[in-house]
């Protein structure tokens, strides 16, 4: 009740505000506000969820120096090709590795880079655990940063998706994401969020998202996501702690119906639902436009692709999907 009153009077104030603005710059009566920021739109409709019980697991730390030979590496993507040295062994314009085990056999100091650096670069020695062909891997990296850890483009460590597996596989969490991916053929689909799951599995994934988590949904639905695993990838919102939770995130909101939780677990929305249940089920918006008058609070919320709510007074009036 204390956040309801809460969200209440930060509302008002901001409506008051808007309208104070509103009658000392014009005497044409009441306007749309211009494009409300993204600092707005956080704090007035946007609650850190905190309530929900995230997991944190246990970051994978790796050094080349630690490496040893036979270390395990997916291949992603069909054109690591362009990153292996020319080689009469094989023909780099109908090479196919994606899909394939690739094993570490050492490190080399590569060839002399002149353009813009003087010095040697790393290269890694791999060798195909199928055909037994090897390769000479130009991972165009200073021989000196050896001793950090980091990743290779279009190789997926398995000792790490391994790590990972160990911590998640045959448990049961709430997906909090809607976007899901068929296993066969990687489309994706239409999903539904905050229910329970099953971990099945956890595979080696593409060159964006190197991990692929299988699940099975209370629903008996069978898909998966993409997951990334620390580094650039996790600014795009699919680590761990974005797509999963350990508790049930209805209990966080027990004044939501059991009716209304079930439509925004399908992401949808019906007239008469609060902001919260359309934030809950549609996400955050793109933008919104804010349109106080003596009658109350209109409000429109802007989302991709032209769709957009309409609110009066908190409650939802309209909408376009």
């Amino acid at each position: 009740m204390w956040r309801y009153l809460r969200y209440i009077s930060v509302r008002a104030a901001l409506a008051a505000t808007l309208l104070s603005l509103f009658t000392a710059s014009c005497g044409t009566g009441i306007e749309v506000t211009d494009h409300v920021t993204d600092r707005d739109v956080r704090r007035v409709i946007e609650e850190v969820d905190s309530r929900q019980q995230q997991v944190t697991l246990e970051a994978y730390r790796d050094s080349i120096g630690a490496w040893e030979l036979g270390k395990r590496f997916w291949v992603s993507d069909d054109q690591v090709k362009e990153l292996l040295a020319v080689s009469s062994a094989y023909d780099k314009d109908t090479l196919r590795l994606a899909g394939r085990i690739v094993l570490y056999q050492g490190w080399t100091a590569g060839g002399l880079y002149t353009d813009n650096y003087n010095g040697r670069w790393l290269d890694l020695d791999l060798v195909d655990s199928l055909t037994g062909a090897t390769y000479c891997y130009r991972a165009g990296k200073e021989v000196e940063v050896r001793r950090r850890g980091f990743t290779f483009p279009m190789l997926i460590d398995m000792d790490m998706v391994e790590h990972y597996a160990r911590q998640i596989v045959d448990k049961d969490f709430y997906i909090r994401t809607p976007i899901w991916y068929d296993r066969v053929n990687e489309q994706m689909m239409n999903g539904r969020h905050f229910i329970k799951v099953h971990i099945d599995s956890v595979l080696p994934g593409n060159a964006v998202f190197p991990l692929r988590v299988l699940f099975t949904a209370e629903t008996n639905e069978r898909a998966m996501v993409w997951m990334s695993c620390g580094g650039s990838s996790s600014m795009l919102g699919r680590d761990f702690d974005s797509l999963f939770s350990l508790t049930d995130p209805h209990l966080s909101y027990p004044a939501i119906t059991g009716e209304n939780w079930e439509l925004i677990t399908r992401s949808r929305v019906v007239e008469g639902m609060t902001k919260e249940e359309c934030r809950l089920a549609l996400g955050k918006p793109n933008s919104i436009n804010e349109n106080p008058d003596p009658s109350g609070m209109k409000e429109y919320w802007y989302y991709d692709g032209g769709s957009y709510l309409y609110f009066v007074d908190g409650l939802l009036n309209k909408y376009r999907r």
